[in-house]
């Protein structure tokens, strides 16, 4: 197969790696070639590496697709209303927990409670936008057999009973699994960083044995994942290893130098002295990069001080609010940021709120990108849509729906934000209908096709 284009933007590489070989034409740099395929023209479209999400809830982005979307509530009182409208629809099936996901109640006028979501039998159970805080009501309760009073659980707790909420058979998450996968590949995703905490490489173990191709998948570790099973497969890793420092911004536990505006509260820390090195420490003597996940600036100074002690790199999670003394530590220690430029856009006014007067080093990819560190994009869905292009928009122009940009100072280039969207890998490509250098074009991209070691998953071929 023969793929020309009028344009090539990163110049598609001689790649002599093992598998299918894609080689650049020597006669026209915009032609690569798959031997033994016979000819595609791209007719002036554009290639681009293939794209990859580095922070995904796989089966919570699963689910809460099929859950009542509860990102429009404004108010407590509006998200019981969307609650009551969806048991009106008959969306409520007997036997089962009425579940929502993505309320953001961190700037709601009033307050939630327990009995707001009184709707006589009908179990509900309602997921945060950033799946730090579930309120659930007490037939949930009462189905869980669980107490009154965890009507409205943060972090651990919250984890905790998100994982018995979720539970579907894994036959029914295997089946909607490939056809997300579809989803994504629309989207020009040809992997992804699974960091779903209910055991992802057992998961992606039974899927890539039932005969799952659709994505290349790298399965986190968390401390309380069973040992993954031995298992090959070219498109399967297992890592990084997952671990906490702190909270969310939007349930006001990320742990912060100082206060959040009009409070005495700086956030929650995950560890007591020495617990997150000596976690680290263990993900490490098991062969696994630590990921850690830190939103504020004393969680985010943690992280690097765990990687200091370690004498090791590897990743943090999020780093939305970061000390200036901090961005060249990343570098000198070889940590990569794995940042969610869409959160930037969804907590601007969270941010604006409770991080007054320091918004300036919030979500500072300009910053990080300038002291030398390197950046990993995601999405963390289901908190933002698995759409690369999204998270690109997002870093590229900070702003979208017609806001002025978010402190446009700690914007970053298109190509700098497709680097951080790729892993150049022989036979992952993505062919465009629009040229992915112009701004405005990034949000909506429209994708034509998708291919993933040398294998169409999305596209008039696949």
């Amino acid at each position: 197969m023969i793929l020309r284009s009028a344009r090539d933007l990163r110049g598609l590489r001689s790649a002599p790696r093992g598998g299918t070989r894609i080689e650049t034409s020597s006669s026209d740099p915009t032609t690569i070639e798959v031997p033994g395929e016979g000819e595609y023209d791209l007719e002036g479209r554009w290639v681009v590496d293939g794209l990859w999400d580095h922070h995904v809830h796989f089966g919570q982005w699963i689910l809460a697709s099929r859950w009542i979307d509860m990102a429009p509530a404004t108010s407590a009182a509006h998200a019981a209303a969307i609650v009551r409208e969806a048991i009106d629809a008959g969306r409520h099936e007997p036997g089962t927990v009425l579940m929502g996901a993505g309320f953001r109640d961190a700037l709601w006028p009033d307050a939630p409670s327990a009995d707001l979501l009184d709707f006589g039998d009908v179990p509900v159970g309602l997921i945060s936008g950033d799946v730090h805080t579930v309120w659930t009501n007490r037939a949930a309760l009462r189905m869980l057999g669980r107490p009154d009073s965890d009507w409205w659980l943060r972090e651990q707790p919250a984890y905790d009973i998100n994982r018995e909420l979720s539970q579907v058979p894994a036959a029914a998450l295997d089946r909607w699994a490939f056809d997300a996968a579809a989803q994504a590949a629309a989207r020009g995703v040809v992997g992804m960083v699974d960091l779903e905490m209910d055991d992802a490489p057992g998961s992606w173990v039974r899927r890539f044995g039932a005969g799952f191709a659709g994505l290349r998948v790298r399965a986190a570790v968390y401390p309380h994942t069973p040992e993954p099973p031995a298992f090959e497969h070219p498109l399967y890793a297992v890592g990084p290893f997952k671990l906490f420092t702190d909270g969310s911004l939007n349930t006001r536990t990320a742990w912060c130098e100082h206060p959040y505006e009009g409070t005495d509260e700086v956030g929650l820390a995950t560890y007591g002295p020495g617990g997150l090195l000596a976690a680290a420490r263990d993900a490490v003597a098991r062969g696994l990069t630590p990921t850690i996940h830190a939103i504020g600036d004393r969680a985010v100074t943690e992280a690097l001080d765990v990687y200091a002690a370690l004498g090791s790199g590897g990743f943090i999670e999020h780093a939305q609010l970061v000390s200036p003394a901090d961005l060249p530590r990343f570098a000198e220690l070889g940590v990569v940021a794995s940042v969610q430029p869409e959160h930037a856009m969804d907590d601007r006014d969270v941010a604006d709120r409770y991080w007054a007067e320091r918004t300036d080093r919030a979500f500072p990819y300009r910053a990080l990108l300038d002291a030398g560190a390197a950046l990993a994009f995601g999405s963390d869905a289901p908190v933002a849509p698995l759409d690369p292009w999204v998270t690109i928009s997002a870093a590229v122009t900070r702003t979208r729906d017609g806001r002025p940009p978010w402190h446009p100072e700690q914007a970053v280039t298109i190509p700098e934000a497709l680097a951080a969207s790729t892993h150049p890998t022989p036979g992952d490509l993505v062919v465009l209908d629009a040229d992915p250098l112009e701004p405005e074009n990034l949000r909506e991209m429209p994708v034509h096709a998708t291919m993933v070691a040398g294998r169409w998953t999305f596209g008039p071929h696949a």
